[in-house]
């Protein structure tokens, strides 16, 4: 980042002033972030629900119920005690502030379905 800035000033002059990154994330952005976590919370709630089924030597079935009942969204932020100016945080801290967290809890149910002996079918 440095050096881009370096060289700017270099083929542009000393007349021209370059202000630090801003950081920010678009309302579709964030759209984005929220439905890629439900997904993945309803695909690790399949696959936790798939071990148990087969742990206790059953199938796991079709979904019956899928409920997204909590979305949690949060940015980061530096535990800094020693400046609250943004322009004293370094590029690496800038990222960390302006990064997008998100969780979601999800409420699923699934038809369970009992594995039966193929051998019993044929007879």
């Amino acid at each position: 980042m440095q050096n881009v800035c370096n060289l700017l000033i270099e083929k542009l002059g000393t007349s021209v002033t370059i202000s630090p990154p801003h950081f920010y994330h678009t309302p579709e952005a964030i759209d984005t972030l929220r439905r890629r976590v439900c997904v993945a919370a309803v695909g690790n709630t399949r696959q936790k629900a798939q071990e148990v089924c087969q742990l206790f030597g059953q199938s796991l079935g079709k979904p019956l119920l899928i409920k997204e009942e909590e979305t949690k969204e949060w940015g980061g932020h530096i535990d800094s005690h020693l400046s609250n100016s943004p322009d004293s945080l370094t590029l690496q801290e800038r990222i960390q502030n302006a990064t997008a967290y998100a969780s979601c809890r999800v409420f699923a149910v699934f038809e369970i379905k009992g594995k039966e002996n193929r051998r019993n079918k044929l007879l």
